[in-house]
């Protein structure tokens, strides 16, 4: 699904803060993004969202280069992406309903057509009491909730995750990650940006480890 091959990345004159990148995310595959503050790992994770090109080297994605994708073909690779952001970004004046349905009201969908999905999806997540709340009254653990559900309301073949946990209490953690197992074994890929060990720890799987910009993967 995607493939990284010596890729690096400068902003301006700066020095590089990704650097010789080379590793491959396959179909299904599980991993964890990790290192301290400042290591790159938001800027990998805008590289897999195509929300940015390499400064050198190629990333592809879905088979895409994605220096050659133009404004008219990210829209259709990046419903194939769904993206949990560390600051929800729910839209404070619509309903939880609402904020899940948007990608595909945007998209032109007729409710007609999505109102059952989000309706189970906001279930699935624990959230199908609240469908009518608006973000200002819910919880931050309803909050990132309701913002997985968004991320997934277009079944996206690979979820990104920036730190979906750090607002959590131990026991909300696990739930959400148990939401991401599911989620992995019905085929989506996942890739987890976090610093919680204790997370990481509950789950056999790969770890993408970033420092000073380079990568080190532990199987």
């Amino acid at each position: 699904m995607i493939r990284f091959d010596e890729v690096g990345v400068r902003y301006g004159a700066g020095e590089e803060v990704l650097r010789d990148l080379n590793f491959t995310i396959g179909k299904g595959s599980f991993q964890f993004l990790t290192g301290p503050s400042g290591a790159g790992k938001t800027s990998l994770l805008r590289l897999l969202f195509a929300s940015m090109k390499p400064t050198r080297g190629k990333v592809e994605l879905f088979g895409q280069d994605s220096a050659m994708l133009d404004r008219e073909s990210l829209p259709a690779l990046r419903r194939r992406i769904g993206i949990v952001f560390q600051d929800f970004r729910l839209l404070e004046h619509l309903t939880l309903y609402e904020n899940v349905a948007l990608p595909l009201r945007v998209r032109g969908v007729e409710e007609v057509r999505y109102r059952r999905d989000v309706i189970d999806l906001l279930k699935w997540v624990g959230l199908s009491a609240r469908i009518h709340a608006r973000p200002s009254v819910l919880s931050g653990g309803e909050q990132q909730r309701a913002a997985v559900a968004r991320a997934l309301i277009d079944q996206p073949e690979l979820l990104l995750a920036d730190e979906p946990t750090g607002n959590l209490d131990p026991t909300l953690a696990r739930r959400l990650l148990r939401l991401f197992i599911e989620l992995n074994r019905s085929g989506t890929s996942v890739v987890i940006a976090t610093h919680d060990l204790a997370l990481m720890d509950q789950v056999n799987a790969r770890r993408m480890v970033l420092n000073h910009g380079r990568l080190a993967i532990h199987d």
